[in-house]
C-alpha cells in the first residue's frame, strides 16, 4: 500500500494525493455496484482511462482531488475532491466517495469532509462550498445536514438510473457559517 505523505491529517484518516501508482487501487475502489449506485455512475471505465484521469487532475488548478486513507494502516478506502474552483466569486464545489461497504458508516466520510472544508474555507479561502447528492442516498444527506450543510433546493428527476428517475439535492455551506460553527471565537 503507498504510504505517501499526507497532505491534510485527521484523528483516524488522512488525505493525500493521488500519483499514478495509485491507477489500479483506484480503479477498483469505484467498481462495486454499491458506490456507482451512490454517486450515480453509469459508464464503465477502464485503468487506462483512470490513469488519464489522474494525470489530468495533477495539473489542474481547478480541483483538488485526494484519496482518503486510513491514518493506521495507509489502506485507501474513498476519494474527496474540492472541484470546480472559481476564485473570482471564491466557490467551488465538493464530492466525496467512500468505495467499501467495509468502511462506511464509521465516521470517516464525516473526518474526511471536515478536514477539506477546513482546507477550503482556510487554505483556499473559498466562500461557498456546495454539493449534491441523489434523493436516495439519506445516509449521505444525514451526514452532510449534520455537518452543516444547508438545503438549497431539488433538481427532479434528474438522474436515470436502475428504471427510475431520481432527483438531486443540492446543499451548500457558506464560509461565515462554518467559522461560527467550528472555529472558536478569539476573545
Amino acid at each position: 500500500m503507498n504510504r505517501q505523505s499526507a497532505l491534510l491529517t485527521g484523528k483516524t484518516i488522512l488525505l493525500r494525493p493521488l500519483n499514478g501508482e495509485d491507477a489500479e487501487t483506484y480503479y477498483h475502489l469505484f467498481y462495486g455496484d454499491e458506490v456507482r449506485r451512490l454517486t450515480g455512475t453509469k459508464k464503465h471505465i477502464t485503468k487506462e482511462q483512470i490513469e488519464q484521469y489522474i494525470a489530468r487532475k495533477s495539473g489542474d488548478d481547478s480541483s483538488v482531488l485526494l484519496l482518503i486513507a486510513l491514518k493506521e494502516t495507509g489502506e485507501v478506502i474513498g476519494d474527496i475532491a474540492i472541484q470546480d474552483i472559481d476564485p473570482h466569486n471564491r466557490n467551488a464545489n465538493l464530492r466525496i466517495a467512500i468505495g467499501d461497504e467495509r468502511h462506511q458508516g464509521k465516521g470517516y466520510g464525516r473526518e474526511a469532509l471536515l478536514l477539506l472544508l477546513d482546507y477550503g474555507f482556510g487554505i483556499l479561502n473559498l466562500h461557498r462550498i456546495e454539493l449534491e447528492v441523489y434523493s436516495y442516498n439519506a445516509r449521505a444527506t444525514h451526514v452532510y445536514e449534520s455537518i452543516g450543510f444547508v438545503r438549497e433546493g431539488v433538481r427532479r428527476q434528474t438522474l436515470y438510473y436502475n428504471h427510475e428517475y431520481h432527483d438531486v439535492i443540492m446543499m451548500a455551506m457558506l464560509e461565515n457559517e462554518y467559522r461560527a460553527r467550528y472555529l472558536k471565537k478569539e476573545q
